[in-house]
């Protein structure tokens, strides 16, 4: 291999792909390299090389270097609908370049009103992949500052499947793609035909091109309408030309809505900018509390493995070897660990021992790379695979490879693990923190955990709200430049972090948290106590359970029952279903952890966002409307009746109720109904079941008057309820911030279906984020709701914040929420009520700056 370099073209802040609002750039699925937030408006040349490829819109330009390693420019998302409006050529299409030299000059204060964002990837193209050695990324650059250095692997020719000329499909197709083949539908080629035995070509006038090459595919110069003829041979021919026409012939959809820039802060240059005195940082909350403390700096642990192995055999032993010593550790670790932390061990376990991983290693070390090298290959090739997703939850996932790759490095380099060292009271600053470092951690002593990238729903926060320690996430680059020892004040419930700030706002954060105590303290010795209203009036407070660790605190913590049973926990991260017997255990464990209280057990909810690998579903353009909860269910009817039949055997009998998801219309239930009076029947169980229904989408909640004649009480739902009715992926970072279930609409919604089920003579419960949010508690009751089941941790909170108001209170607030027009007009309705009432929070907010 031979060292290239590639010098900076703008001058503004070189970030990670990840942050760039374009799944197919942040995903890298045309190449790896880096983004760049512009500064100035001239885009220069980072190396010598030709002019491969210059759209006519001229919003990117390709370079192509003498060794033939391809330089992509793409200036700003979804630019290619400016239909070249801003752009100014300083070449042209086959014209040689010198590092230096300006490309294209563009009009940066138009752009930033016309486009979602101007972050700039620069991409190396090619396969295979040139490899990176080094990358610039999370500062400020300059134009002609080294940004890449790569190792171009020797080209490997790929050769046409035998009998290709000969046996080769054809077909035609007219691009109904808006803009043609640009850069998004060229990677998207590339992905759609990835693991398919075929080799595929594109002709148009006269050329064709490789359609697994996405320079190759640009350079053709295809427009929308126009006719191009694919060629394919191989085994998989046929689906390959499905696949390739499909995505040709149909209109491109417009997956990137206009965001402004204010809204695409965390990727610009100025939210990198050092955080000065006084200053405050937005992030996401993912485990809500108060800390104030000093910085406590974590840094990755850098390995380095070389690529040449000393042996196939000997390479294939160690690999072995080291997966088999951290699957022992992780078994080791288990042993006694209970709740979150053994749950996502657990999950650990499950993706060291993947055969798939295991064969992909192997199959690299066949190839003379180091066990090392390959490990770190094929893991690396997994996480862009989860992040090139459209589910920032799934792309959350990659922590946790990332987690196995270090563990498995450390072992084949025979290096230790740098055990972090974190100061008593001190909050842990880290771009990124994997699990095994938190759990590795003194966790009793950290006061809280801030981190650059990440989300809510990573294992980390996970981890994190599962010991009570305040965290933020996707705080941005700008946190990296906070300084060891740095005064901080973790506000982990308005999702601020506050920077070394004045001595009012410290105090006050210091009197909060003692307060926040003191009455902690008083929550948890009467939460043993039923749930009343001041007025007398009865509301059950119920927990949602993953685990039967999670029974076991939610019992201590002063849960009445169970409102909401995830049954996902025994049938995700694992390669087999679990059977009849093995269900029926573990439900009546947690049954028995509830010593009679009510057991509400959800029927098996995956799809979306929750796949399994044992039961591949169909491909879907959108899961969230595809398959998912008892569409699922009833279509593979004999998982549903296993499901059924353990929950109906759990002692005593009428302990347990049933729950169905996503349920839209009454057909569904009577068809549920029927498998469960047979499932009955095959048992001898003659005792009624209580059944009900989650009210999920605005479908659900528009016909609870007709659902309501067939089930006993509803539980809704306010995570998807709020998503599908406001339109919004909950999974989507960039709308995560307004995506809040005290929307007006959503109320509206719960509203509706209490009012209605309570003229049928059925229960309310609220099972969804909106029942942990002490905000919305109050509000949700004075709707109609009789029942809330939350996380086992707020618990306490709930029933003393409950104890203090009335049942009028409640249904004032309640009808002041829906007569406001934004979730923030109700949030701030709320925040009005909390400081009338005297919550100490008011304290802090009115000296922040």
């Amino acid at each position: 291999m031979s060292e290239r370099v590639l010098r900076s073209p703008l001058r503004g802040w070189s970030a990670p792909l990840e942050e760039v609002p374009d799944p197919v750039f942040a995903g890298r699925m045309l190449g790896n390299g880096v983004a760049i937030d512009p500064l100035e408006g001239t885009l220069y040349a980072p190396c010598d090389g030709q002019v491969a490829l210059l759209p006519a819109t001229r919003h990117a330009i390709t370079l192509r270097t003498a060794t033939g390693t391809d330089i992509l420019m793409h200036i700003g998302i979804d630019t290619v609908g400016l239909g070249g409006e801003g752009f100014e050529a300083c070449v042209t299409a086959g014209q040689a370049v010198r590092s230096g030299d300006p490309l294209i000059r563009f009009d940066l204060d138009r752009l930033t009103r016309r486009v979602p964002s101007l972050l700039t990837p620069v991409l190396l193209l090619g396969s295979p992949a040139p490899q990176l050695t080094r990358r610039i990324q999370n500062c400020a650059v300059n134009v002609g500052d080294l940004l890449l250095e790569w190792a171009a692997p020797q080209a490997v020719v790929a050769e046409a499947p035998a009998g290709y000329e000969e046996a080769a499909l054809t077909r035609s197709v007219r691009v109904a793609l808006e803009h043609g083949i640009h850069a998004r539908p060229a990677a998207q080629a590339a992905a759609a035909l990835k693991g398919l035995c075929a080799q595929v070509q594109v002709h148009f006038q006269g050329r064709s091109a490789d359609a697994r090459s996405a320079t190759g595919l640009m350079t053709l110069g295809v427009r929308r309408d126009d006719a191009v003829e694919l060629r394919a041979g191989g085994a998989d021919a046929a689906a390959a030309l499905e696949a390739l026409a499909g995505l040709l012939s149909k209109p491109e959809p417009n997956a990137h809505r206009a965001v402004s820039r204010i809204a695409a802060a965390p990727a610009s240059a100025a939210s990198k900018a050092p955080v000065g005195a006084g200053g405050a940082l937005r992030g996401v909350v993912a485990s809500r509390g108060l800390a104030v403390g000093p910085a406590a700096v974590l840094r990755r642990q850098e390995i380095a493995v070389a690529e040449p192995g000393s042996g196939i055999d000997a390479e294939a032993v160690a690999l072995r070897r080291a997966c088999a010593q951290v699957q022992a550790a992780l078994e080791r670790s288990l042993d006694g660990t209970r709740g979150a932390a053994a749950e996502i061990i657990t999950a650990h376990l499950a993706l060291i021992e993947d055969p798939a991983l295991h064969s992909s290693a192997l199959a690299l070390i066949g190839q003379g790379k180091s066990a090392a090298f390959a490990w770190r290959a094929v893991i690396r090739q997994s996480i862009e695979a989860l992040r090139a997703l459209e589910d920032g939850r799934m792309a959350e996932r990659a922590d946790d490879l990332i987690d196995l790759e270090q563990q498995v490095l450390l072992v084949l380099t025979g290096q230790s693990a740098a055990v972090p060292s974190v100061a008593s009271g001190a909050i842990l600053i880290a771009h990124e923190l994997l699990p095994s470092q938190l759990v590795g951690l003194e966790t009793g002593t950290l006061a809280g955990i801030c981190l650059a990238a990440g989300g809510a729903t990573s294992h980390v926060s996970i981890l994190a709200a599962a010991a009570g320690i305040p965290a933020l996430v996707a705080l941005g680059a700008a946190l990296e430049h906070i300084r060891e020892g740095t005064t901080l004040v973790l506000d982990a419930e308005r999702g601020e972090l506050l920077v070394d700030p004045g001595a009012a706002t410290l105090d006050a954060a210091r009197r909060q948290i003692a307060r926040t105590a003191e009455r902690r303290a008083r929550e948890r010795l009467s939460a043993q106590r039923e749930c009343r209203l001041a007025d007398g009036t009865r509301i059950e407070v119920l927990a949602n359970l993953g685990s039967l660790a999670d029974a076991e605190l939610a019992v201590r913590n002063g849960a009445e029952g169970c409102g909401l049973l995830r049954t996902e926990f025994l049938f995700l991260e694992r390669q087999t279903a679990p059977d009849e017997a093995e269900q029926r255990a573990e439900y009546q464990r947690i049954a028995t952890a509830l010593a009679g209280r009510p057991l509400t057990v959800r029927t098996l909810d995956i799809g979306g966002d929750k796949p399994i690998p044992y039961l591949p579903l169909p491909a879907e353009e959108n899961p969230a409307l595809g398959l998912r909860g008892i569409r699922t269910s009833l279509w593979r009817e004999a998982l549903l009746d296993e499901q059924l039949r353990a929950v109906l055997a759990v002692e005593p009998p009428g302990q347990c109720r049933l729950l169905l998801p996503m349920i839209t219309d009454v057909t569904e239930i009577r068809i549920v109904r029927a498998h469960l009076e047979d499932a009955c029947r095959r048992i001898g169980r003659t005792a009624a079941v209580e059944l009900g229904v989650m009210i999920e989408t605005p479908a659900s909640a528009l016909m609870v008057d007709s659902l309501a004649r067939e089930v006993d009480f509803f539980s809704i739902g306010t995570n998807d309820l709020t998503q599908y009715t406001l339109a919004m992926d909950r999974g989507h970072s960039l709308l995560a911030a307004r995506l809040d279930g005290l929307h007006p609409a959503v109320l509206r919604l719960i509203a509706r279906t209490a009012e209605a089920a309570h003229a049928r003579g059925r229960r309310t419960a609220v099972c969804g984020g909106l029942a942990s949010d002490p905000q919305a508690v109050p509000i949700l009751v004075g709707l109609g709701v009789h029942e809330l089941s939350c996380v086992p941790a707020v618990i306490p909170q709930v029933k003393a914040l409950l104890a203090t108001l009335t049942l009028e209170q409640c249904r004032e607030r309640a009808a002041s929420a829906l007569a406001q027009d934004s979730a923030e007009a109700v949030r701030a309705r709320c925040a009005a009520w909390d400081e009338a009432a005297g919550e100490p929070a008011a304290a802090l907010r009115s000296v922040q700056p």
